[in-house]
Order: structure tokens, then C-alpha cells, then sequence
């Protein structure tokens, strides 16, 4: 959590502060906060929505604002939806005072690429997004934060690279990456089909449709092709389903390595015994230990001031993809 609220608090922060003039002629900086509440993904969008209006609140009841400015917001909800995303990005992108975007969903940000050049809104995506936006110079509303999906897919090569004894030690292997069928979940493949061609592996690819409720026919494959190495690349339910169907086809929870968003507390509880063994990569800590958590709990918690489940809602029927 330290590294993550450290992350936040610059984005948040840099955004907010602009030139000292833009600051003094501003009543409010608006921050749009895309969010999904609702539909499969609910139980880790929920907590993330929660934690960024507790720090926009924070910054307000313990700051006074940014330099004197104060922060507002409104969620929009977009039930992770692409096109429920650039409904709430075109309803709130003319707000007096807009911020930035945090789209929150990396099909909502390979949209959102495509205008923000033209309304200049700044676009920043903390650990997830576009990974060849990494290049300033071609995508320069694009800000990712924390790593890209590159540098995600890239460790995971490195880990069981080290626990063989080094990168030639690979040669001949098999790796599956079980993946999320969306723009998300196909972010990895580059990387992973280069360090293949590098190191002499053999690469597996195994979509999930989404949400991840149905694995069956993904697991038996992996039944079948026996690799050494699993990678879950999942998002929300698909996690705790990839690690049940693990268990039941007997595949070694200690061979498989999970991007970030594959290793929440919601990803991992309901499997209980089944989960021991799994690695996952982390951007944050735990616990409330860290200052920012300690003053979210005196000054907005203490206050009275904890986030309320309602949300703007995109007028969109669609499903979340």
C-alpha cells in the first residue's frame, strides 16, 4: 500500500498543480473517476474506486486542497465496459477544471488514447494500460505509472529463469500463459513471444473467455501440454477460478506466477488450502502501517467521511466486456 499511495499522491499530485498562475484563477480541480462497482469485476473495483476518493477526501480535510485549491470529483460508472468508458470520458471531459483520466480498464484506455491528444487531457494508467506508451514521444497524453505489462510479463520470465539456474536454463521448457481474452490480457504476447525466440522456451497460448467463469476446456489443455511454467494473466473471478481448476487437474500451484492483478486478497481467499504455493506479483504493501493509510483512517474514516456506494451511471445497456 506505501508504494502504491506514494505512486497515487504524484499523480494526483503533478496533475493537480499545473503552473502556480492556472492555480490561482482555478476554484476547483475536478477529478473524473471511472469506476466498476458493478458486474463481474466488482470485488476488485470496488476497493480501488473506495481508495481514490479516500485520498482526494484526505487531501481536502488534512491539506485544504492543493496550494489552497480544492479537490472535487465524480464517479462514472462503467461496469468496465469500453464503451461505457468513453461515454463517461465525453460526459465529463468538458468539466471546469478537469484533471486527468485514470481509466481504471485497458480496453477503456486503448479508446481513450486516440482523443486525448486532441481535448490535451492528461491520461495516466498506474499499472495497467498500453505498454507502448511507454514512448513519450509518440503518446505524449500518456502517462503510465508503476510498470507496464511489458515489465510485468518481462519479471515473470525472469523469476523461474533465476529458480533454474539462469536464463539458458529455460531452453527447451514449456510455458502456458493462461490469459484474460481481452486487451488486457493480450498485452503480455509480445514480450513473452520475444523472450521465447531469446531463450529457446516454448510458449503456449491459452485465452479465458471473459469474465473467467468457464476454464474447463483452458485447463484441459494445460492438462494435456504438461507445461513447466503457468502464467495467469486474469482480472477478477477468473483468478480464484483458475487457481480451483488448477487444483482439481492437479497442476503444481508452485509452477504458476500471476501478474499483478492476479494476486488480490479477493483472488486468492475463497481457494483457501488450494492457493498455498501460488506467486503473484505485487505493486503495493499490506496493512494500514503506511502514514497516508494512518491519516485516511484519522481524517476521513474518523470523520465520517468514507466513500458512499453511489455512483453516476454511463447510459449504456452493454455488458461489461
Amino acid at each position: 500500500m506505501k508504494l502504491r499511495s506514494i505512486l497515487l499522491t504524484a499523480a494526483f499530485g503533478v496533475a493537480a498543480v499545473g503552473s502556480s498562475a492556472a492555480l490561482a484563477r482555478a476554484k476547483e480541480q475536478f477529478f473524473p473517476l471511472l469506476s466498476y462497482r458493478t458486474g463481474p469485476y466488482a470485488p476488485n473495483g470496488t476497493p480501488w474506486a473506495n481508495g481514490k476518493q479516500d485520498y482526494l477526501k484526505l487531501i481536502n480535510a488534512r491539506d485544504g486542497g492543493i496550494n489552497g485549491v480544492k479537490l472535487t470529483f465524480e464517479e462514472c460508472e462503467t461496469g468496465y465496459a469500453t464503451d461505457r468508458g468513453v461515454e463517461c470520458y465525453e460526459r465529463l471531459k468538458g468539466r471546469p477544471g478537469v484533471t486527468l483520466f485514470d481509466p481504471q480498464a485497458t480496453g477503456i484506455t486503448f479508446a481513450l488514447t486516440e482523443k486525448v491528444p486532441n481535448d490535451k487531457v492528461p491520461l495516466i494508467t498506474p499499472g495497467y494500460g498500453l505498454s507502448v506508451a511507454q514512448d513519450g514521444n509518440a503518446f505524449k497524453w500518456n502517462f503510465p505509472l508503476m510498470g507496464s505489462y511489458w515489465t510485468g510479463a518481462d519479471i515473470l520470465v525472469q523469476h523461474p529463469a533465476k529458480k533454474e539456474g539462469g536464463y539458458d536454463k529455460l531452453k527447451g521448457k514449456k510455458i502456458a500463459l493462461v490469459y484474460h481474452d481481452s486487451p488486457f490480457g493480450k498485452e503480455p504476447i509480445p514480450l513473452l513471444e520475444e523472450r521465447a525466440r531469446m531463450h529457446g522456451f516454448q510458449l503456449s497460448l491459452i485465452p479465458v473467455t471473459a469474465p473467467g467463469v468457464e476454464q474447463k476446456a483452458a485447463w484441459l489443455q494445460v492438462r494435456q501440454q504438461r507445461p513447466d511454467f503457468v502464467m495467469l494473466w486474469g482480472w477478477g473471478v477468473m483468478n480464484s477460478t483458475a487457481l480451483k481448476e488448477a487444483q482439481a487437474t492437479g497442476y503444481p500451484r508452485d509452477k504458476m506466477y500471476g501478474v499483478w492483478w492476479s494476486g488480490a486478497e479477493p483472488d486468492v481467499k475463497d481457494v483457501g488450502e488450494g492457493a498455498k504455493g501460488y506467486n503473484a506479483l505485487a505493486l503495493n504493501g499490506y496493512g494500514t502501517q503506511a502514514k497516508v493509510m494512518q491519516d485516511i483512517l484519522q481524517h476521513v474514516h474518523g470523520k465520517g467521511r468514507a466513500p458512499v456506494r453511489r455512483t453516476k451511471w454511463a447510459r449504456c445497456s452493454t455488458p461489461a466486456a
